[in-house]
């Protein structure tokens, strides 16, 4: 048995045990989870806070793709929310590869965890080049590749994390089964003069790396916390100790994209 085999016999979440990612049944369980779980939703408290800044003032949807487990819309009710599946609590259904929006309509684009998801992500860049009105974002927040990561998620990780892989595509089985977790490194930071000269009409306004071992003891959504949330404190402090050497410690990256005038 693997490394990961045998995390997940010992320390899987009771309502994560012998679920298919595909099934939309699996996402409202985790939407369950990060509720319940005081140390993961404190995680995505301060994930959603970073998101909210990033959106601009003025007129346009506010768009997140990929809501199903989350509860950003609590926090800020006026975002539409929408699912790849029909599941519990989305305004909408939708493909982000192929966005049901006039051109210009949308101010901001909002995911968390969604475009290492996407296995034709160009298509995705193409719709918000078209959707998101100048000025307007997109904003997201992704697993991020760094020495600790990349032994993090290829050792003990679920989901498929390949860096060396020379394109921006993946063959996928499933809307949450299909991954490649390296994506967006790959995509901003390994391929960055790509992804400008390809997509002219965004500046790569910010990224940043971030959390080394929050979401781990947290335990994520597949596996039970490994500290209570009263310790979530104690753990962003040591946390901003290393701040030094995120580049090689971060485990996810906020990243803040700004449409420009360019067509």
């Amino acid at each position: 048995m693997d490394r990961k085999n045998i995390l997940y016999s010992l320390f899987a979440h009771p309502l994560g045990r012998n679920t298919s990612l595909d099934d939309p049944h699996t996402t409202e369980l985790r939407r369950q989870i990060i509720r319940e779980k005081e140390f993961l939703n404190q995680i995505y408290r301060d994930w959603y806070r970073l998101l909210i800044e990033a959106i601009p003032a003025g007129q346009g949807i506010v768009l997140e793709i990929g809501s199903g487990a989350g509860f950003l819309k609590e926090i800020q009710p006026a975002v539409l929310t929408t699912e790849i599946f029909t599941c519990l609590g989305v305004d909408a259904v939708l493909d982000a590869q192929r966005l049901p929006f006039p051109p210009r309509s949308i101010r901001a684009i909002l995911m968390v965890d969604v475009m290492h998801h996407l296995p034709r992500v160009r298509e995705f860049f193409l719709e918000a080049n078209r959707c998101v009105i100048p000025g307007g974002v997109v904003a997201m927040v992704e697993p991020w590749k760094t020495s600790w990561s990349n032994w993090i998620y290829r050792h003990l990780h679920h989901e498929p994390f390949d860096p060396l892989t020379p394109g921006w595509e993946f063959s996928s089985s499933g809307p949450l089964s299909g991954a490649n977790g390296a994506l967006p490194w790959i995509i901003f930071e390994r391929d960055r003069s790509i992804f400008e000269s390809e997509f002219p009409g965004w500046d790569i306004e910010q990224l940043k790396p971030m959390m080394p071992f929050r979401y781990l003891v947290s335990g994520g959504v597949a596996l039970r916390s490994f500290l209570p949330g009263g310790a979530y404190s104690f753990v962003c402090r040591a946390e901003n100790f290393l701040e030094r050497w995120i580049n090689h410690l971060g485990m996810f990256a906020f990243v803040l994209l700004r449409r420009n005038a360019i067509r």
